[in-house]
């Protein structure tokens, strides 16, 4: 078994600092599965097939306490699906997850969420007919005035609702809503409601925070808003999990990056290591990317590219033959029967 405790030199009660969560990564292999020296969260054998397809197949996967861990990979790789397995929105075909050796498997989202694992969802999830304010509020955990016999005796839950309001809008003067506090939650923008969404998790005061595309449909002006408020979590000495495409966002706030394709881990890495990456590069670019296309001076193709080329003329005419369109060739396929 690996021994997964800090080096002497990083224990500590505080949050990391730059230097130290550089120090963490110095000697963890860039390689699927990496052993981290203080894993929060431990993946083993987690899978999950729909129909024939298997969308998410990850041995295993160690993420780093207090440090944010970037999720890449093409469209499809299975980074949602993913989060949604290890929240509890989905359910594995196999596999064990667990947070600080208590196991997460089988749970259902809110019991996950009273572990401290919370996330934010790609599409977000606000109550639209619900004010922002009372969209925060919920998010609060414990709230003795929701049980039924208790709203007959208010003075059992009236400060606790004092409290849980103020909490909230310190949150929302946080991510500077609290000017919209008493809009309706449906009126908000795409940017905003993400960060709407990310006050009402940190309602629960969680340990790990999952971020889901965070930076999807948000106005540009809102961008560095968001990076610095997910700064902020790790700063406050939260583990960040977020999915994203943007290699300058993944460049400027990730710790660590991992890289899944096809459902699988296929890489890990520091983020100025990941172009250097001959797997991350055929998962987003495809393994023929450095094949040069060779032509005469004429123009005509020759070599490699003749083959190819003669290769999407015979696809072409036995699709029209077949009454099909000319619509998106599979040129992989077409290479893969060539080659």
């Amino acid at each position: 078994m690996p021994d997964h405790r800090l080096p002497d030199h990083l224990q500590t009660d505080t949050v990391l600092t730059a230097e130290q969560r550089a120090s963490i990564f110095t000697d963890v292999p860039h390689s699927p599965g990496a052993s981290k020296p203080d894993p929060i969260l431990l993946v083993d054998n987690v899978s999950r097939t729909f129909g024939g397809l298997k969308a998410v197949d990850v041995a295993h996967l160690e993420i780093q306490r207090g440090c944010i861990t970037g999720l890449i990979g093409p469209n499809g790789a299975g980074k949602t699906t993913l989060f949604n397995l290890l929240t509890g929105f989905d359910r594995p075909d196999s596999g064990t997850w667990s947070m600080d050796g208590q196991s997460l498997g089988r749970m259902y989202p809110h019991q996950v969420a009273r572990r401290g694992v919370v996330r934010t969802f790609q599409l977000t999830k606000a109550l639209s007919k619900l004010t922002v304010l009372d969209n925060v509020r919920l998010g609060a955990t414990g709230q003795r005035g929701e049980r039924i016999v208790n709203t007959l005796l208010p003075w059992t839950w009236k400060a606790q609702e004092r409290a849980v309001t103020e909490r909230a809008n310190e949150l929302l003067a946080r991510f500077t809503l609290d000017t919209k506090s008493d809009d309706l939650a449906g009126s908000l923008s795409g940017g905003q409601r993400k960060l709407l969404e990310m006050a009402r998790a940190l309602m629960t005061e969680p340990t790990v925070v999952m971020l889901d595309e965070p930076m999807a449909g948000v106005n540009p002006a809102l961008t560095q808003s968001l990076l610095g408020h997910i700064k902020s979590l790790r700063d406050e000495g939260m583990t960040v999990v977020f999915v994203e495409h943007d290699m300058d966002v993944i460049r400027d706030i990730s710790d660590w990056v991992v890289v899944m394709a096809q459902g699988s881990v296929i890489a890990e890495s520091t983020p100025e290591h990941l172009s250097s990456n001959s797997a991350v590069v055929d998962a987003y670019l495809g393994s023929h990317h450095d094949q040069a296309l060779e032509f005469d001076d004429e123009g005509n193709p020759v070599g490699a590219t003749a083959v190819l080329a003669s290769a999407l003329e015979s696809a072409e005419a036995e699709t029209l033959e077949t009454g099909g369109d000319l619509s998106e060739p599979d040129i992989t396929d077409l290479r893969r029967e060539n080659s």
